[in-house]
């Protein structure tokens, strides 16, 4: 039975951007009601999805967690159980568990300019309106990861799995695995299951970056024995955001000194340049795609300890034991883990329309990177292809609630990016393969301020709390048609 109810925001997802948007709003904004809705059956969205073996944060966790609350354990690159506890923890301190709405699927959402609400429509067949409406589901397609059409794969005979849907009963010990792939799933997966396994083959079409970071801070771990833990964790959060922003642009201007150094970690580890260069020296430069870290080096290690190995090369087709290469080299395999990407979806796949009128979300100019040209009272959230997730997702937040804040005290109901002509510019800019498929599903951004998206945490952790809102932005007063609705704490 559909359930009528009004909320002033609703927030799509329970995962690390979501609890930290009601965190936002429920400190700094206690008068306004809001409900979180979130299709899975528990908290920690990404982190709550993947459970393949070895899952973990490619971003250091005092980047990565919250700035308001402190990344207490000893890793810097934490496991995604970890991750998982540490959201529902923060979700649970501040009392926004009892606000989830659990296994609740948004599948579209309605604007009405006369009554100054989004109608959101749900899986379930509840009906809930809002003022403002924020989507935090981050852009992973849930559902189905990117699965190539490998020749003869019904010829084979062993198991074939995807990470993104893991079997809890898989067992690997004694086998020999190969892992399609060299992203970071791909990185993460070799070292972890090389300590069981027989043996472990990473097959790669090319090489990625990948690099290598202590799984310990030092700097944090000095600081936390002589600051109190939210002191320590800034020190930390700052040299982290230093270093990595440091590295980037350092990658960027000079790529061929980063190249030389990358290389010089690899035969240090590898001992064998020749192998360096055949399976660890990409085409591209880089951060053209995003790096992969290897915490405290796992993935050299295994390969050094000859529990793994690396095949650059292409498949032929699957046979019954294996996978034949182009090469003509069979690699034997039991199991074999297709590493080969995720699916990307924009606004969690959901159906957005204005006054009727259907918004085609790959069509649309991004304003500040959170908001859609021409859709009112509507932000979603993504993180930085370059530095950790919540970096950005923090300012997005503090972002929205300054907006809320200003259409309160000017008795203001809607706010609508006014779109103007852009370059057409991709939001996501790189050349990974899994961001270059679904390119056209995702807005655009422009040449110029607030509708350019920089990918620069420095500027815009200065900028973007000093924005000013009210920049190509529609502001209207409630109409006199509109209703006061239910409200529902």
């Amino acid at each position: 039975m559909a359930a009528d109810q009004h909320f002033d925001v609703l927030i799509i997802g329970a995962g690390l951007s979501g609890i930290g948007a009601a965190w936002r709003l429920g400190k700094q904004r206690p008068h306004d009601t809001y409900a979180i809705l979130e299709a899975r059956d528990a908290i920690g969205g990404t982190w709550d999805l993947f459970r393949y073996p070895g899952v973990r944060s490619d971003s250091d966790m005092y980047t990565l967690s919250y700035p308001f609350r402190p990344w207490r354990e000893p890793e810097s690159m934490a496991a995604g159980d970890k991750i998982r506890r540490y959201i529902q923890e923060t979700a649970d301190e501040a009392g926004i568990t009892a606000k989830i709405r659990f296994g609740t699927r948004v599948t579209s959402a309605e604007w009405s300019s006369a009554d100054a609400r989004w109608t959101v429509h749900t899986s379930g067949g509840d009906v809930l309106t809002c003022a403002f409406l924020y989507g935090c589901a981050g852009y992973y397609n849930y559902a189905e990861g990117y699965q190539p059409d490998f020749p003869g794969l019904t010829d084979f005979t062993g198991s074939i799995v995807h990470p993104q849907f893991w079997p809890d009963d898989l067992d690997y010990r004694g086998k020999l695995v190969v892992v399609i792939g060299s992203g970071a799933t791909a990185v993460t997966l070799v070292p972890a299951m090389a300590a069981e396994a027989a043996h472990v083959t990473m097959l790669q079409r090319s090489p990625t970056y990948v690099t290598p970071l202590p799984n310990r801070d030092l700097v944090a771990d000095v600081a936390r024995r002589i600051l109190p833990p939210k002191a320590a964790n800034r020190v930390a959060r700052a040299k982290n955001i230093l270093v990595t922003q440091g590295f980037y642009q350092l990658a960027k201007h000079r790529p061929k000194l980063v190249r030389r150094a990358l290389r010089a970690v690899a035969v240090h580890f590898l001992k064998n340049p020749g192998y360096v260069d055949e399976h660890f020296k990409p085409r591209y430069d880089p951060w053209d795609q995003r790096l992969c870290v290897i915490p405290s080096a796992d993935l050299y290690r295994s390969i050094a300890g000859g529990r793994a190995s690396v095949v650059t090369d292409h498949i032929d087709t699957f046979v019954p034991g294996g996978i034949r290469l182009r090469s003509g080299t069979t690699l034997d395999a039991d199991i074999v883990v297709s590493a080969t990407g995720l699916s990307l979806l924009p606004v969690g796949g959901i159906r957005l329309s204005v006054d009727g009128e259907p918004v085609d979300v790959g069509k649309s100019a991004s304003y500040r990177g959170l908001m859609l040209g021409g859709v009112p009272n509507f932000a979603y959230c993504i993180g930085y292809v370059n530095a950790s997730w919540t970096l950005r997702a923090d300012l997005s937040h503090r972002y929205l609630l300054k907006l809320l804040g200003h259409m309160e005290r000017h008795g203001y109901v809607s706010a609508t990016p006014t779109a103007p002509g852009g370059t057409g510019r991709p939001l996501l800019d790189l050349s990974s393969g899994y961001v270059q498929r679904a390119l056209d599903a995702f807005p655009h951004q422009g040449d110029r301020d607030p509708w350019l998206v920089r990918q620069n945490y420095l500027r815009d952790v200065l900028t973007t709390p000093r924005a000013d809102v009210t920049r190509d932005m529609e502001f209207t007063r409630r109409p006199a048609s509109v209703r006061s609705p239910e409200v529902v704490s």
